[in-house]
């Protein structure tokens, strides 16, 4: 086996400089078929260069598909201890490199290393742990059908999944595709974000330790090529995609054309409803969690639209805004930034659009952040502060459009039905947050509101075992759970015996 470490490979263009890392398909480290290469830069330094990729297109993902499939049915007919024994290894053999998946994360996605990156790496280390056991508990079901009648049903794997990431997350999002559909017999073909495939290039070199050659395989590429050619394989029979609604539609229609399982994780504008009560650090603390500005902004789960009750609208404005205002802003790998750089100069852009709009408007009010620095060390990455503005309503473009970067705007109200109306009022559903003393009062708030994912005074990320996925726009499908995996990466197969 090729090793994939980041020394430098003799073939790349100026490798003396430039580490190379290279693509997994069929147990072996690889250039591209085409022998294009892709740099790949940190978000934290204007054009330094951190490594090239491949770049990968059609034939690639022909050669990765193709190696996935023949090496489906050996995979699939063991013994599910096998496959068991396997995913607990890599997550023994990932938890030892932890503190390396986190430097390359932060490095590659811009996350801070201690607010974001190290706890991505754990919880990956979680997730290959939590469906290694559960290996065993993809059963079929029996029905009392008479003594001349055996019926019984058999959960079967699809065959090859192609999972295609993004790059706010990578490294967990991976955790909630790979090890769900190898525990339950698929094969995996893995296409890396084009803006952050180092940490999953690493994590491909650790898996292929403990996997037989064909069962996980891992491209780089852009979405139009090598995305497109694993949407569209014939041998492809799933299709999992974490991503943007926009993009997301796009490969709902491709893969509907040959009827090919999908399922989409994709954008959200969620709500977040402080009702009146007492404003303690424990919920100023929840609500700057919920906003996500520790991944700066950059989470389909950012609680982004604060309702505010009318009776704690200044205090929590006032006491929030000090929070937001006293986060570190820096470089991701010093272990004092709070919040990290923006992904590229794409996002960052656009999220300066939302942010000069909101100075624009009359009726807003900047209470924390502002417009990114124009000088100092910030100024030489894609950073962003916190921003948050105030005096804001629901029909707002900033309070309709998933800004994807750390803005939050606070939206008043008085009256339970409005709130939630508003609430709902969104081409949005995938995650929501509710803060009360009445607990009876958030369940019957949280039973109201059009998303998948409710949190009651708290505003943490998703947990290992929960039933995670969206309403509406924001997708189509459930990971993190048994009954994610076996509704996501299997079949039903109905059998009945006249005895």
């Amino acid at each position: 086996m090729t090793s994939n470490s980041l020394a430098e490979h003799p073939d790349a263009p100026h490798s003396t400089t430039i580490p190379t890392k290279l693509m997994l398909i069929d147990g072996e480290f690889v250039e591209s078929a085409s022998g294009g290469w892709r740099e790949v830069t940190t978000p934290a330094r204007h054009g330094v260069v951190l490594a090239r990729v491949p770049d990968g297109g059609a034939e690639d993902v022909n050669r990765a598909v193709a190696a996935a499939h023949r090496a489906w049915k050996g995979w699939r007919d063991q013994h599910f201890t096998a496959r068991q024994r396997a995913l607990l290894k890599i997550a023994e053999a990932l938890e030892h490199r932890t503190e390396e998946l986190a430097q390359v994360t932060a490095a590659d996605t811009g996350n801070a290393i201690r607010t974001q990156a190290r706890p991505e790496a754990s919880a990956l280390v979680d997730l290959f742990r939590y469906f290694g056991g559960l290996a065993g508990e993809i059963k079929g079901v029996t029905l009392p059908a008479g003594s001349q009648q055996l019926q019984y049903t058999l959960q079967e794997p699809l065959g090859v999944v192609g999972a295609i990431l993004p790059w706010n997350s990578p490294l967990m999002i991976a955790g909630f595709k790979i090890p769900a559909a190898l525990a339950a017999g698929n094969t995996v073909v893995l296409k890396a974000a084009e803006d952050a495939p180092l940490s999953i290039l690493l994590l491909a070199e650790i898996c292929a330790e403990h996997l037989p050659a064909g069962v996980l395989n891992v491209i780089t590429g852009d979405g139009s090529t090598a995305g497109s050619a694993l949407v569209t394989h014939p041998d492809v029979a799933k299709v999992s995609f974490t991503g943007s609604t926009e993009v997301g539609r796009l490969i709902a229609q491709r893969a509907g054309e040959r009827l090919a399982h999908v399922s989409l994780e994709l954008g959200g504008k969620n709500p977040s409803i402080v009702f009146p009560g007492q404003i303690t650090d424990s919920l100023i603390d929840g609500l700057l969690l919920s906003t996500r500005v520790s991944r700066q902004g950059q989470s389909c789960t950012a609680g982004s639209r604060l309702f505010l009750h009318r009776d704690v609208e200044d205090e929590v404005i006032e006491r929030l805004s000090a929070r937001l205002r006293g986060l570190a802003v820096g470089d991701p790998l010093d272990e004092a930034s709070d919040i990290g750089a923006v992904i590229n100069e794409t996002q960052f852009n656009s999220i300066r659009t939302y942010i000069d709009e909101g100075i624009a408007d009359p009726d807003l009010t900047v209470a924390a952040g502002g417009t990114p620095p124009t000088d100092g060390p910030l100024a030489q990455g894609f950073f962003h502060t916190p921003t948050l503005f105030t005096g804001g309503n629901n029909e707002f473009r900033l309070a309709r459009e998933e800004i994807f970067g750390p803005v939050v705007v606070a939206i008043s109200w008085t009256d339970v039905d409005d709130v939630i109306r508003m609430a709902n009022d969104s081409t949005y559903g995938l995650a929501a947050y509710v803060w009360s003393d009445d607990v009876t009062q958030a369940l019957s708030t949280a039973h109201r509101l059009e998303a998948g994912w409710i949190q009651i005074n708290q505003g943490g990320g998703q947990v290992v075992g929960q039933s995670y996925g969206g309403y509406k726009d924001s997708g189509t499908g459930r990971e993190l759970s048994l009954e994610g995996m076996i509704d996501g990466f299997t079949q039903t197969k109905q059998i009945n015996v006249r005895l």
